[in-house]
Parts: C-alpha cells; sequence; structure tokens
C-alpha cells in the first residue's frame, strides 16, 4: 500500500509541474513585451512637449506620435489581434493543455511502469521477497560451491551424496542419477543409498521401474529386507509387470510391517485399493489406470490417438509405450510396440529405439 500512495504523490508532482506554468496570470502589456517600449514613450512625450512649446503644430504632433506608435508596433511584432489573443483564447488554451495534463500523465506512468515495472513484486512482503530470493542465492551458491569442489575431488563420494537430493529439488533429475551413482560407486552400497538411486532412476523415467532400477532395489534390499522404499517400488515393479497376484502380496506385506503413522501407508493403501482385494489379473489389468491417474490415462489416449492417425517420431512411441506399462497396460503397451515396429519399419534407427524401449520394460525377452 505504501508503494501505491508514493506513485500517488510522485504523479501529483508531476502533474502540477505541468500546470503551474499554464495556471499563472500574466498581464501581458507592451511594456513587457519589448524593451524599446520605453524609448517610444519617451519619443511620443517629447513630440507631446514640442507641441506645447510651439515647436510643432498640432497636426505635425498628432502625425509625429501616430508614426511613432507604428514604429513600436512593427519593433515588437504585435498587432491589436495579438493583444486580443491574450485575452479568453489564451485562457482556453490553458484549460485544455490543463486537462490534458491531468489525463495523458498518469496514464503514461502507469503504462509505462506496468510494461517496464515490477507489480507483481508488490503481491509479496518485502520481507518475504528478500526471503525468498535469498534463500534462492544461498541455494545457488551452495550448489556451486560443491560442484566446484567435486570437480576437483571427484572422488568425494559423500560430497555426491549430499549435492543428490540438492539436484531432485531443483529438477535436475539426470543430475541426480549421476551424482547417486558416483555416491554408491566411491562409498559403497548400503540399503538406504541404493533406494535413494532406484527412486531417483525411477522419477527420470516418468515412474517406470526399469531394469536396472528393480536390480538396484534387490539390491537394496538383499542388504536390508526391511527397506520401505525399495520393497515399495520392487511391488510397483510388479503391478507394471503385470504380476498383480505378487504386487498385492507386496505391498500387503510392506503395510503390514509399517509402524504406526508411517508416512508411505497411505500411498500403499492407495495402490492396494486399485488393485482390489478380490480382483482377478484380467480385472486388475482392466482398471489399472484408474489408480488416481485418470488424467493421465487420458493423456496416454490421446497420444496413441495422434500416432496411430498422424504417425510421430520414435521418441513419442517409445513415451507411449512407457505409459501404458506405467499405467499397468502391458496388453496395450506389446501392441503399441508392434506398431511402431511396422510404422518406423524404414528408420532402422528408430527400430532399435522401440526395441530397447521394449526390453528395458521386460516386454520382449532380451536379446544376446
Amino acid at each position: 500500500m505504501v508503494i501505491w500512495i508514493i506513485l500517488l504523490l510522485m504523479t501529483a508532482a508531476a502533474v502540477m509541474a505541468v500546470l503551474w506554468p499554464l495556471s499563472r496570470h500574466r498581464a501581458l502589456t507592451a511594456e513587457q513585451l519589448d524593451p524599446d517600449t520605453q524609448f517610444y514613450r519617451e519619443q511620443i512625450a517629447e513630440i507631446e512637449r514640442d507641441r506645447e512649446r510651439g515647436v510643432l503644430l498640432a497636426s505635425e504632433a498628432e502625425a509625429a506620435k501616430v508614426e511613432a506608435g507604428r514604429r513600436l508596433l512593427r519593433s515588437t511584432g504585435m498587432t491589436a489581434d495579438t493583444f486580443a489573443a491574450l485575452g479568453e483564447p489564451a485562457l482556453r488554451r490553458r484549460r485544455a493543455a490543463s486537462a490534458l495534463a491531468l489525463s495523458v500523465i498518469p496514464i503514461i506512468a502507469l503504462a509505462l511502469y506496468g510494461a517496464y515495472g515490477s507489480p507483481q513484486l508488490l503481491t509479496h512482503p518485502p520481507k518475504e521477497q528478500a526471503e525468498g530470493q535469498r534463500g534462492s542465492l544461498d541455494l545457488m551458491t551452495a550448489v556451486s560451491q560443491i560442484e566446484a569442489h567435486l570437480a576437483q575431488n571427484p572422488q568425494d563420494g559423500r560430497g555426491w551424496e549430499v549435492v543428490a537430493p540438492v539436484y531432485i529439488r531443483m529438477g535436475r533429475i539426470e543430475d541426480a542419477v549421476k551424482a547417486y551413482e558416483a555416491a554408491v560407486r566411491y562409498l559403497g552400497p548400503s540399503p538406504d543409498r541404493l533406494a535413494n538411486y532406484g527412486e531417483v532412476m525411477v522419477l527420470a523415467k516418468d515412474g517406470l521401474v526399469s531394469s536396472e532400477a528393480q536390480r538396484v532395489f534387490e539390491q537394496a534390499v538383499a542388504l536390508d529386507s526391511t527397506s520401505p522404499k525399495a520393497r515399495y517400488y520392487l511391488a510397483v515393479a510388479a503391478e507394471q509387470d503385470g504380476q498383480f497376484d505378487k504386487a498385492k502380496r507386496a505391498y500387503g506385506e510392506l503395510l503390514a510391517a509399517s509402524p504406526e503413522g508411517a508416512p508411505w501407508a497411505n500411498v500403499v493403501r492407495q495402490r492396494l485399493e486399485g488393485l482390489g482385494a478380490e480382483q482377478s489379473v484380467a480385472g486388475a489389468q482392466e482398471n489399472a489406470p484408474q489408480l488416481g491417474a485418470d488424467d493421465i490415462a487420458r493423456m496416454v489416449s490421446g497420444l496413441a490417438e495422434r500416432l496411430e492417425t498422424r504417425g510421430g517420431s520414435p521418441d513419442e512411441w517409445a513415451r507411449l509405450i512407457r505409459s501404458y506399462a506405467v499405467l499397468g497396460q502391458r496388453d496395450k503397451a506389446k501392441a503399441a510396440v508392434e506398431r511402431a515396429r511396422q510404422v518406423l519399419a524404414q528408420d532402422d534407427d528408430g527400430v532399435r529405439t522401440i526395441d530397447a524401449m521394449a526390453r528395458e520394460m521386460k516386454l520382449i525377452d532380451a536379446g544376446p
């Protein structure tokens, strides 16, 4: 609110700077308009004295005063019309200029502020703005310092482990994958470290538990059979592979072993509800898109329709296949693989991309 008061006062000052000169009334006379006025006035007075002394006849004196008056008008560049213009018309012009200044100046000021200013900053208190900016700068500075340190000491596993979750927070998922991979390499495998590494691999694949990620989770469970994160993603992998009975059993065991108030318990319950306690394998597969992902299912359907009618790149076909796998629709994923191979038959690199995706999701047997 204070900033708007300041802007209002600044606008009022600008308007007054324009209106003040226009509002001053000047009694414009011949004496004010030309410095020669005094000379011609004295000349006329001298002519009048000569007439009184008898030096000039009355007619001669009158003619001399008329000539002096003409010279006065010529020297000032004014006529009778000029003096008339200093009256009511000038007043009307001043009023018009005043109205224009009152309306145009504030409008121009607001337009310029909207175009080049930062009105959105007024939606947050200055203290919150300062704290948010300081937090962002501190985070960026810290990350830069860690990266500079790791560039000089690439075998510092602890540094990689510290920066990995920061990368996730910043949305740099691929960098987080590399950081966790380096942490595991230099610090050695541990249940939590492997579970975090596998989780970020899943994030990088848009929710798909790839074969590589599954192996990481299995290694974590081998080191600690109670690792909740690794057990959860192994259950998700079974669900995506179409092994719904195995997935339900794994979810149930994880839920039973979870302490009261465990943060992952609600997510596990939703997965179980999506599969259904009495649901058959076929029914589970049919209803898999209802696992709280209706919007995703509609987008996948739209992508499939577009690729079928207008075609698409290998990456788009791979995205469709991955989406079907994440939703648990393995039959559709396999059908999309076959359809992509047909459409991309003339594109050897594209076919290799589709085959690699299908092997990664265990839709086809791994080649030699």
